[in-house]
């Protein structure tokens, strides 16, 4: 399956593939747009990791490590190794952009549009400093959408450390 690389997004020509339809039926990956599956940066390494997609750029074909180095020019490098840690574990992985997280995970066998995800994840460094404040409203922002929060938290290894956060009132 070929994939071409314009800024931020890999659109990949779904007529007469079905193996794009059903990266995007099945998996659930991207978003479409008529013919086009468009998928973010960190989809589009996840898959040329296994081999499930080549990807090119104005006709140039584009490497593993050459996106590696354009996800991590882009800061983004920490959010796919927690993306590809949950995809790993069945998870389908959404943006978690609306609800000021890094993505939404529907359990396994769910699907967006016909379920609602269960889970924001928020994605923090262990050597980042996190105010009271700001730990308190991603978990008010999960409780207020009823979906239960996970903090993964990543050490200078890429080691994920995975904390459920739920809000109680006493």
């Amino acid at each position: 399956m070929r994939g071409e690389l314009s800024e931020e997004i890999v659109s990949i020509n779904m007529a007469n593939s079905s193996r794009a339809i059903a990266l995007y039926e099945r998996s659930h990956f991207g978003k479409k747009e008529n013919d086009i599956l468009e998928i973010s940066l960190i989809e589009a390494l996840y898959l040329l990791e296994y081999g499930r997609i080549k990807l090119f750029q104005k006709g140039n074909k584009i490497e593993i490590d050459d996106l590696k180095s354009i996800v991590r020019e882009k800061n983004l490098y920490s959010r796919f190794v927690v993306f590809r840690d949950l995809k790993d574990r069945g998870y389908v992985i959404k943006s978690g952009f609306k609800y000021g997280a890094d993505f939404r995970l529907y359990k396994r066998g769910q699907a967006p549009g016909t379920q609602h995800s269960n889970f924001l994840v928020k994605i923090i460094s262990e050597l980042d400093d996190l105010k009271v404040s700001d730990f308190s409203s991603y978990a008010r922002v999960a409780h207020g959408v009823k979906k239960d929060l996970l903090l993964a938290i990543l050490d200078d290894d890429w080691d994920i450390t995975y904390y459920s956060v739920k809000w109680t009132r006493p």
